[in-house]
């Protein structure tokens, strides 16, 4: 017997807050161009959504390609995207999805269950190491598949063009996993043409342009697209701006219509009357944080670790640099989530303790390592110069490796660091966000810092089983305490997301998710847009 798939939100309501304040009364204007930016870094790394862990990717992939769930910022939570209904077995194990058939790629080829099939097979492929692999790695059969004991997939299978069943291996909801930007949907082979990277086809609302590496990426609107009457805009610039002056200035000089704003402009545009009026403020499911690799010897001991997270001012750098633009982590999960524990409370600033752990680990005298990060005002160079001062009141030297954000996206996943400043995705689903800290998580998928324990898995093993939300968040919750405890980072802060937006400029979402991330086909721009 199977029953209708419900998916249920598990963001706050209060992440919806003041949504409604950024519809219009006024009907959607077609026509027109939207300036864009990708602010997270100097260039793409890839056009390759698969290969890349780079949010900055995410930019152009939202307007050329499509995943089979899509994230509804409005309501918080995955809907079908590519599929028009879908069914679960009594077991929760089996989804069984009826595709659309008004669904065709750029080049003409309509989409069918083979090009799904395709592409998590693809993602999966044992002889890469995609990091798009740890949204697929709950489909039954697919971790076989990747360690090269399988021909296939299992729990994948075409029942005809249009319906596919997918088995997991758990009873979680798969939306969350198969909603996201690097599960793209790739055209069945495609991959493997030449000049597929340098002119992606996709099931998205617009259709690729032009690439200028380090300055723009244009798309044009897709015609044929299956939600009737969308897209809007003509044609979206995708403007490539890591600098939050450079912004600025081209958002003051409506060059550009919507700007994602750094601490001190986020300060200046809150008392600026005008700009003001314009501005959207979320509760991101973003952890900042500094990740350490246990093949460096001092990180393999707790007390090092928890010493670190004692040894810095959170709450001094957060006032200070960040301009109250941040929530300070006490864990793992984000204030917005379901298994946030209230009662949790933060790493307090207490040097004293931090230099008597440091002792009895076997460091008295401190050490010495290397921190690799990215020019980023938020979670980068600015706050490593900060707490290097601090980490040296107990003895501890710091020496900042600044690289680009593309080499961070490598470079982590990759092991290459002693330890590193990132920010990562540690939402909207709590038990996907904790899986990255699961043992038998591989690290290029998102165990970045090799976090191995075995009652931190017993926790994420019981939660993949539970039979009710509430008994998975409250397994949850003491896995995210346990995860505090052990320390494999120091926890920073949970972002505040905000960014501001032209008058001219509507549709608008309020996405948790990451804010700057917006469905272009929403959005659209009225008579009083400058005219490009």
């Amino acid at each position: 017997m199977l029953k209708k798939l419900a998916i249920i939100s598990t963001l706050s309501a209060s992440l919806l807050a003041g949504a409604a304040s950024f519809a219009t009364a006024e009907e959607p204007r077609s026509g027109g161009v939207i300036n864009f930016v990708a602010p997270y870094g100097s260039s793409f790394s890839s056009l390759d959504i698969h290969a890349s862990a780079q949010v900055q990717d995410e930019f152009w992939t939202k307007a050329i390609h499509r995943s089979l769930y899509d994230w509804d910022a409005n309501d918080s939570k995955p809907v079908l995207g590519l599929a028009t209904d879908a069914s679960v077995s009594d077991d929760r194990l089996t989804y069984t999805y009826k595709l659309r058939q008004d669904a065709f790629f750029h080049d003409g080829k309509q989409l069918t269950a083979d090009d799904i099939i395709y592409t998590y097979t693809r993602i999966m492929d044992p002889a890469k190491a995609y990091p798009a692999a740890q949204y697929v790695s709950n489909i039954a059969g697919a971790t076989e598949y990747n360690e090269g004991k399988a021909k296939e997939i299992s729990g994948l299978k075409k029942i005809d063009d249009f319906t596919l069943a997918i088995t997991l291996t758990d009873p979680i909801d798969p939306g969350y996993a198969l909603m996201t930007n690097y599960t793209a949907i790739y055209p069945a082979g495609a991959a493997e043409k030449e000049g597929y990277f340098t002119n992606p086809v996709g099931l998205g609302p617009y259709k690729f342009s032009e690439y200028v590496p380090g300055s723009r990426l244009t798309v044009v609107k897709n015609d044929k697209y299956y939600d009737a009457g969308k897209p809007y805009a003509d044609k979206i610039n995708i403007m490539i701006m890591g600098d939050a002056s450079a912004r600025d200035v081209a958002f003051r000089n409506k060059e550009v219509d919507v700007s994602v704003l750094g601490p001190a402009q986020y300060v200046a545009y809150k008392a600026d009357p005008e700009l003001a009026k314009n501005i959207i403020e979320v509760a991101e499911v973003y952890t900042r944080h500094v990740g350490f690799n246990p093949d460096f010897k001092p990180f393999q001991d707790k007390r090092v670790r928890q010493a670190i997270n004692y040894a810095i001012d959170s709450d001094l750098i957060i006032k200070r640099l960040a301009k109250d633009k941040a929530y300070r982590a006490s864990g793992w999960l984000p204030v917005s989530s379901p298994a946030y524990d209230k009662d949790a409370k933060p790493y307090p600033y207490n040097p004293e303790k931090a230099k008597a752990l440091l002792a009895e680990a076997g460091y008295p005298d401190g050490f010495e390592f290397e921190l690799t990060a990215t020019q980023n005002e938020s979670w980068g160079l600015t706050i490593v110069e900060a707490i290097i001062p601090m980490l040296d009141k107990v003895g501890i030297k710091v020496k900042a490796k600044p690289v680009e954000s593309s080499v961070l996206s490598e470079a982590v996943p990759g092991g290459d660091f002693q330890a590193y400043m990132w920010s990562s995705e540690s939402g909207p689903d709590s038990l996907t966000a904790l899986r990255c800290f699961y043992s038998k998580m591989p690290q290029a998928s998102c165990n970045y810092t090799k976090f191995n324990n075995p009652d931190y898995d017993k926790l994420i093993e019981a939660a993949r089983q539970a039979a009710t939300e509430d008994e998975k968040n409250e397994l949850l919750r003491k896995a995210n305490n346990l995860l505090q405890e052990e320390a494999p980072v120091w926890f920073f802060n949970y972002n505040k997301a905000v960014m501001a937006y032209q008058p001219w400029l509507h549709g608008v979402q309020p996405n948790a998710m990451e804010m700057a991330i917006q469905s272009y086909e929403k959005l659209w721009v009225d008579d009083t847009a400058p005219a490009r």
